[in-house]
């Protein structure tokens, strides 16, 4: 849309003068705001600059090779550039409205039915797709944790040691949402929607499904029941067309390895006394991790 292109300068920022007035929704990881703006009381639309300068280009890449075989559970792109200056790149999404960003039980289950459709797509044809997204490999998080569990040895979780010792985690690679956690996700009236796709690449079927379930979030905090988890691991399962049993138990293992590494991330972040997030938010964050993980490992020695 000429018109919305037209209301961005070369610096990557709003035309103030033509814009009726705006609200910043969040802030990025290089400081960059995510806004909502108005060109009238009734008119508004989301603008969103490079907000990660590793992903440059990689939002506008999927929008146009990866979700077009989606139904339509994303905003739609309405305009945007790509260029090698880092302030000149940025997007203008429709603006959904009010997003109810609550850990629904009844929404988690659809994003995990949706999730298993994607998952299923062949990812021959999509070249350019990235195999690595904001976090580290499995396999190079397994070597972390061999390196530094006695940092966490105070927790009383020695029981599951042994289980991930030369773990072999399936070599399935699937197309990954990549940053799945519950802000990514939302209700827009009775509407399902997923956002925030720059993260997208090929990684294990576990990835999605532990941002989804079990990563915690400084800012979304949620908890889950055992039982639900159950629930969500079978219905997965159950549209993907595989066998249930061995495939939680691996997820299990996945889940326990992947919350031991944040543990020993979010501990770091409290020492370093960081100042991205309040330390009762990382807190919080830690006591939701440590009950994940004795979960998962209650499920495994069960």
């Amino acid at each position: 849309m000429e018109r919305l292109k037209n209301l961005v300068l070369l610096n990557g920022t709003l035309k103030s003068e033509k814009i009726y007035k705006s609200e910043t929704l969040y802030q990025g990881m290089n400081g960059k705001l995510v806004e909502r703006f108005y060109l009238s009381p009734t008119e508004s639309y989301i603008f969103k600059p490079l907000t990660n300068n590793g992903q440059l280009g990689k939002e506008v890449w999927v929008y146009e090779h990866v979700l077009p075989a989606f139904p339509e559970i994303y905003p739609k792109l309405l305009a945007c550039s790509v260029a090698e200056k880092l302030d000149e790149n940025w997007m203008i999404f429709e603006d959904l409205g009010s997003l109810d960003h609550d850990f629904q039980e009844d929404t988690v289950l659809e994003v995990v039915r949706l999730m298993a459709g994607w998952h299923s797509l062949s990812v021959e044809g999509m070249v350019g797709l990235p195999v690595t997204g904001l976090k580290p490999k499995m396999e190079h998080i397994l070597l972390e944790l061999t390196e530094k569990r006695v940092l966490v040895q105070d927790l009383g979780i020695e029981e599951i040691f042994p289980l991930l010792d030369g773990v072999n985690f399936s070599k399935k690679l699937v197309l990954s949402h990549g940053d799945l956690h519950i802000g990514n996700i939302a209700s827009a009236g009775e509407k399902v929607v997923v956002l925030d796709w720059e993260h997208t690449h090929l990684n294990a079927p576990y990835w999605d499904l532990y941002h989804l379930l079990d990563l915690a979030h400084p800012i979304f905090p949620k908890q889950v029941p055992h039982p639900f988890r159950e629930l969500a691991l079978k219905t997965y399962c159950d549209h993907a067309g595989i066998a249930d049993e061995a495939f939680i138990r691996e997820y299990y293992l996945f889940s326990a390895a992947f919350s031991i590494w944040m543990l020993l991330l979010i501990r770091s972040d409290l020492d370093s006394g960081q100042k991205k997030w309040p330390r009762e938010q990382l807190e919080a964050q830690f006591e939701e991790t440590v009950a994940t993980l004795r979960d998962c490992i209650g499920a495994l020695l069960n």
